[in-house]
């Protein structure tokens, strides 16, 4: 604009163009919406999503921001509590697992627990009669050890006193499972084999020579003997060794208490008698299968 147009302007009182600066600052027409000035100035609040909206206008701040939803606070105390949960019942679930026989951890457990079944079920099923033959061709008494040791004494091994309901069932399974994992296969079926073996001959020579003697009748050759017993015995024996002390010194006592007591009340004094040989052979084992469990003595 030329001095000559600003004076005739000036003259006749006609403003400047509206938006030049000097009309905005000195015409009282406020700077444009949005500069810091009028934010700050003209009480126009700043672009919405600032800081200042979000913290003051209190909109925000139920609408999902970081203060409310999403926080440590909300997150640190509902998420660990509900991943515990799943965790600590999968635990539970492998511990449990592991008390079991599987046939790629335990395959001497599992495939003799499957046969021990299947003779359980052939015993449950068949008569009485030809269950009794059966039994009195496999008993491990004198008159069978002396013409055929071998197929007595592994004939024996097939069966179950008292059927699959017997708590010898149960001892079978918890036990040698628990043997095998920490001493090995090997090791695991040498324990329960010679423990069957060795406390069934311990306990029917006494009686062969207590009859040659003449303190015994002769129908004492022939008493019938059968089962597993010996051998869970042993195995008991055995993996007592590999447990902490005061679980060692508990499940020995409970047994040999309880075959004490079966051997003072004369119920069934021989086979209470292989039971405390068989366990005593158990923890004589203690050398053998702390060595293929790495054992390291404990307290």
């Amino acid at each position: 604009m030329t001095a000559g147009a600003a004076g005739v302007r000036e003259a006749y009182g006609v403003p400047e163009a509206a938006g030049s600066r000097e009309a905005d600052g000195i015409g009282g027409v406020p700077e444009a919406v949005g500069s810091p000035e009028a934010d700050g100035i003209g009480g126009v609040p700043e672009a919405a999503g600032s800081r200042e909206a979000v913290r003051i206008g209190g909109v925000a701040e139920t609408a999902g921001t970081p203060e409310v939803v999403g926080t440590p606070e909300v997150v640190g105390i509902a998420g660990p509590v509900a991943a515990a949960v799943p965790e600590g019942l999968r635990r539970c679930r492998q511990r449990l697992a592991r008390l079991l026989p599987t046939p790629a951890a335990t395959p001497f457990t599992f495939a003799y627990g499957t046969l021990l079944l299947i003779t359980s079920a052939v015993a449950r099923y068949a008569g009485p009669a030809v269950m009794d033959a059966v039994y009195r061709g496999s008993s491990t008494d004198v008159a069978h050890l002396v013409r055929t040791p071998l197929p007595v004494l592994a004939g024996s091994a097939l069966w179950i006193a008292g059927g699959i309901a017997s708590p010898y069932s149960l001892c079978f399974l918890l036990v040698l499972t628990g043997l095998e994992r920490r001493a090995g296969t090997l090791r695991a079926a040498c324990v329960f084999l010679y423990g069957h073996v060795l406390a069934t001959l311990a306990t029917e020579v006494p009686v062969g020579l207590a009859v040659l003697a003449g303190r015994l009748p002769d129908s004492s050759l022939h008493r019938l003997d059968y089962g597993i017993s010996f051998g869970v015995a042993a195995s008991l024996g055995a993996l007592a060794g590999l447990l902490r002390p005061w679980a060692r010194w508990s499940v020995l006592a409970v047994f040999v208490g309880a075959a004490l007591s079966d051997l003072l009340t004369f119920a069934d004094p021989m086979t209470s008698a292989g039971h405390l040989i068989a366990v005593t052979l158990g923890v004589a084992a203690w050398p053998a299968v702390r060595r293929g469990s790495g054992w390291r003595a404990e307290g």
